[in-house]
């Protein structure tokens, strides 16, 4: 059968070229026409479709979405059929639809899982007898919001405005954020504004550009400190660095400039051990900026109110009073965030989370915690003695009550039995009372642990306060009312505490860090709040 199909072929193709032998072919005719044609198909796809012609038959199902993010000016309005759905099966059934109210996201990046570490092969070891196995350790990633494509001519009206025309279109089309009612890559409960956040979300997405200065000798610059209860600078260092997304090496073309200084490395290479003398490292970032200045346009333009840093060192405020305009103009990214003190400025400066990195290569190792039936303990603390409220905290609450597990630094005979970590996965609330700054790593171990945390320490506005609502998944306690703390923690309904921990498991996806970031991350939710804060200080002028 196959032979006889061929020999088919083979008589069908002699008789075809006979025919055409004696046709004269104009190739000229032939070329122009076919130029002409592809002209014509790149202008259609330009000017004519939302979306690139290979886009038509691989893109997500979006029904009939109407782009109003040029106020109206221009519709872009998409409509699939249901046969090209069903058609293009390599597309997931689990991609939500966006439906036609909702706001279109703008993701320019490729979303990657994180890295949770290495998975072994080969035989596993024995396990010991008697050992403990916590499944809840094992980390399983949030869902990655899958990729929606920008039309191609809002991408060239971005591109056409300069960057403080930009910055002014951003800030308008936020103050017109349509309605958000429910989104399947946001839980809405965390948030003060969940339409706000995704709209301005979407646009730093799209619009935001970051210029970082090469000046800077290392290990001061540029060097990123990835471990301890620091590493928030270094995390965030480390990945502003590495992206491809947000970075300019074009400074007329950015809306934000980076000093990628590193506090703790400061403080290493310049402090002198008990000499309690910071105020050189305070000349020493005078200096850099001072050079910084005298060298580009860009500090003098504005006088630093589109600069950033980002510093978790508790010093990191008060190295900056020798320069004027770096204390004052500056947005500053700070974990020490007491706005008593004059130097951190609610609305305009960004509260750090500080989060404490074991393993800088796993950093999500042992993150999550167990069910509430599985948490015996009403409340739980450990700690050395430092600053105001800690030993106020142990002398009302140390061995009062068999629930409420209050330590100092966690005694040996009681670690060897239950570890810290084990601790705090038993525990409904977790305290953290303020050290000697304001600012403490347990906060962001107790969201990493699923824990309620107890925040104690006033004039401390929370992570990200800006745009999440803390009331939430947390409990805030005046420093007055520590006497009265078991008597408001059993006050909370059950009810109400279920929901609060259930919020605090949501909440943590926002809190983690990822060697290769993710939507939504703490990597880019501390750039949101750093690009919120910058919007905060565009004037709209009147029409």
């Amino acid at each position: 059968m196959k032979k006889l199909l061929q020999s088919f072929a083979v008589i069908i193709m002699k008789e075809f070229f006979r025919l055409c032998a004696g046709l004269k072919i104009d190739w000229k005719m032939l070329i122009f026409a076919g130029a002409f044609m592809t002209t014509a198909g790149v202008i259609l796809q330009m000017f004519l479709l939302t979306d690139p012609l290979d886009m038509w038959s691989l893109s997500l199902p979006i029904a009939n979405v109407s782009d109003e993010s040029l106020n109206s000016i221009r519709s872009f309005n998409q409509t699939f059929s249901e046969g090209r759905v069903k058609r293009f099966k390599l597309i997931s059934a689990d991609v939500p639809i966006v439906p036609p109210n909702s706001s279109l996201k703008l993701n320019l990046s490729v979303p990657v899982m994180p890295d949770i570490g290495t998975v072994p092969t080969g035989r596993s070891r024995r396990k010991k007898k008697g050992g403990n196995v916590d499944n809840m350790s094992k980390v399983i990633p949030p869902p990655v919001p899958p990729r929606i494509h920008v039309p191609y001519r809002l991408q060239k009206f971005i591109w056409s405005l300069t960057p403080n025309e930009a910055l002014v279109y951003a800030k308008k089309e936020i103050d017109h954020a349509p309605e958000v009612i429910d989104d399947p890559d946001l839980y809405a409960p965390l948030f003060r504004n969940m339409s706000v956040f995704k709209r301005s979300y979407e646009l730093m997405e799209l619009i935001l550009k970051v210029y970082i200065y090469s000046d800077g000798s290392r290990p001061i610059f540029h060097v990123p400190h990835l471990n301890g209860i620091y590493a928030s600078e270094g995390w965030f260092m480390r990945l502003m660095e590495g992206n491809r997304q947000f970075v300019t090496r074009d400074p007329e073309k950015a809306h934000l400039f980076y000093l990628p200084y590193s506090m703790r490395q400061l403080e290493l290479k310049l402090y002198v051990p008990d000499s309690h003398q910071i105020k050189p490292l305070a000349i020493f970032l005078r200096d850099y900026v001072n050079m910084i200045a005298g060298k580009y346009p860009f500090w003098n333009r504005t006088h630093g109110t589109d600069h950033f840093l980002v510093a978790c060192h508790d010093w990191g405020p008060y190295t900056l009073t020798q320069h004027e305009e770096l204390a004052n103009n500056t947005i500053k990214a700070l974990c020490n965030a007491d706005t008593s003190e004059g130097v951190f400025v609610a609305g305009k400066d960004v509260s750090l989370p500080e989060t404490s990195i074991r393993n800088p290569r796993v950093p999500l190792r042992n993150i999550g915690g167990l069910r509430v039936s599985q948490r015996p303990l009403l409340a739980f603390f450990a700690g050395h003695m430092h600053g105001r409220v800690r030993p106020i905290l142990l002398k009302y609450w140390r061995d009062k009550h068999e629930d409420m597990k209050i330590y100092g630094p966690l005694p040996s005979r009681i670690s060897r039995k239950m570890s810290y970590i084990q601790h705090m996965k038993s525990s409904k609330f977790c305290i953290c009372p303020m050290g000697y700054e304001v600012n403490s790593p347990r906060i962001i171990e107790a969201i990493y642990y699923e824990c309620v945390p107890v925040i104690i320490a006033d004039n401390f506005p929370p992570p990200l306060s800006d745009v999440l609502d803390w009331s939430k998944f947390s409990v805030i306690v005046a420093e007055k009312d520590i006497p009265k703390l078991r008597e408001i923690l059993l006050a909370i309904p059950m009810r109400r505490y279920m929901a609060m921990q259930t919020n605090v498991k949501m909440v943590k996806r926002h809190f983690l860090w990822n060697r290769r970031p993710i939507r939504y991350d703490l990597f880019h939710m501390i750039l949101h709040s750093i690009w919120l804060s910058r919007l905060s200080q565009i004037q709209i002028p009147e029409s």
